[in-house]
């Protein structure tokens, strides 16, 4: 079953296309990570979805077509940004008591079970927060919304090693199941890639692949073979050579044989750089 489907999704800034006739069914119960470079269009992309931005195409959420934005939508989505939009004015008690009364999915149980197992001063305002504190505060007022899909983009930017591994097993443990899907947008894919189900790559505003991530990396292997032999890479027309002391590697099809070379499977970054290239991944 999907949740959501967008057809032929184009916005510009101006003269500048962000999003190129994007066109993708989302899947329920999944967990799809949105890859691409910064200013790829990863932002502009969720923000439509919110309704957020105007656009030409379609998008369409549970049935109902989104053009603008609108207070319903908020029944079926949630989001959390790389910026925090908590007000500095409030104390972390008055944020979940304003977020609580302006919504209609809020959990009041979920928010008191979330809120017990945190270490957030209630009394505190949230402009003397730390960043990890904020988006703590900001992620259990999110998970709090009985919602039916989740929008990550680059959350934890900023953040530190032991906070953004405790932020995504929260993710995981308090919101994922079957029923709901969770939309990561990042450009630094290997702290969420153990946990994605499907990877979209999107470069200057095209959608260059949406596949099942499992499936993916079975199609591809990183061949490695000593540098003299640099022909025998060269032959299956590979869009990059890595060469590294003696030695130069491909991404290539993983059906292709190419005798006494290394053979390893592919990380989401090695096929992002095969399938798109450049830096910033």
């Amino acid at each position: 079953m999907n949740i959501a489907e967008v057809k032929n999704l184009t916005k510009y800034y101006g003269k500048l296309k962000a999003l190129d006739e994007v066109t993708l069914s989302i899947p329920q119960g999944r967990i799809i990570g949105l890859l691409g470079k910064n200013g790829a269009g990863k932002s502009t992309f969720m923000r439509c979805l919110l309704g957020f931005l105007k656009h030409k195409g379609e998008i369409t959420i549970l049935g109902e077509t989104i053009k603008s934005h609108k207070e319903s939508i908020h029944e079926h989505i949630a989001f959390i940004p790389d910026v925090s939009s908590l007000d500095d004015r409030l104390t972390v008690q008055q944020t979940i008591n304003y977020v609580a009364s302006l919504n209609k999915s809020w959990n009041a149980k979920k928010a008191q079970q979330l809120l017990a197992g945190s270490d957030l001063p209630l009394n505190q305002k949230v402009a003397t927060l730390s960043k990890g504190m904020k988006t703590k505060l900001y992620l259990l007022i999110t998970l709090s919304l009985d919602v039916k899909i989740l929008l990550l983009d680059e959350p934890t930017l900023g953040l530190d090693i032991v906070f953004r591994k405790e932020f995504f097993n929260t993710i995981l443990g308090e919101f994922y199941d079957e029923s709901r899907t969770i939309i990561i947008s990042t450009h630094q894919v290997e702290e969420v890639e153990q946990i994605l189900q499907d990877i979209i790559f999107i470069d200057k505003g095209k959608m260059i692949l949406f596949e099942d991530v499992e499936e993916l990396k079975k199609k591809y292997s990183i061949f490695t073979v000593p540098s003299d032999k640099i022909e025998e890479l060269e032959k299956h027309k590979p869009k990059l050579i890595t060469k590294t002391l003696g030695h130069v590697s491909a991404i290539l099809d993983s059906k292709i044989k190419i005798e006494n070379a290394q053979v390893n499977k592919p990380s989401l970054s090695d096929l992002f750089m095969e399938k798109v290239g450049g830096s910033n991944v």
